[in-house]
């Protein structure tokens, strides 16, 4: 995935952690988890793209955070969405929780954009 693929408005990624305040000097943390979701213009839901635990969790979040996508925080979600393999959909169980983080998304970012556009 590269950054065209992360900003394209009709790809939105979105990355999930339980914990993801992390600092240059904290040390791995073996309990840690990330998932990362694409869901692009045409699919019939978001599908995983990246997980993993411990360090590898932890570049996916500092991966996420460099290239300007959010990541919420949710333990129970990260959970489920860890059973999810890579490049398969979220099951439909899931629809309604990511739908909200992404309904949120598409207001704050078009928030961002109006303010954007102000010229004063």
């Amino acid at each position: 995935m590269n950054k065209a693929d992360i900003s394209s408005a009709q790809n939105v990624t979105l990355g999930l952690a339980p914990n993801p305040q992390l600092t240059a000097s904290d040390s791995p943390n073996p309990n840690q988890h990330a998932i990362a979701l694409s869901y692009a213009s045409g699919d019939y839901a978001p599908k995983v793209v990246a997980k993993g635990r411990g360090l590898i969790a932890e570049q996916i979040i500092a991966r996420a955070k460099q290239h300007g996508i959010f990541v919420h925080e949710s333990k129970d979600l990260v959970a489920l969405l860890m059973q999810v393999d890579i490049d398969d959909h979220i099951p439909p169980a899931l629809y309604q929780a990511i739908a909200e983080i992404l309904a949120w998304l598409y207001r704050l970012e078009e928030n961002k954009a109006d303010e954007e556009d102000v010229i004063i």
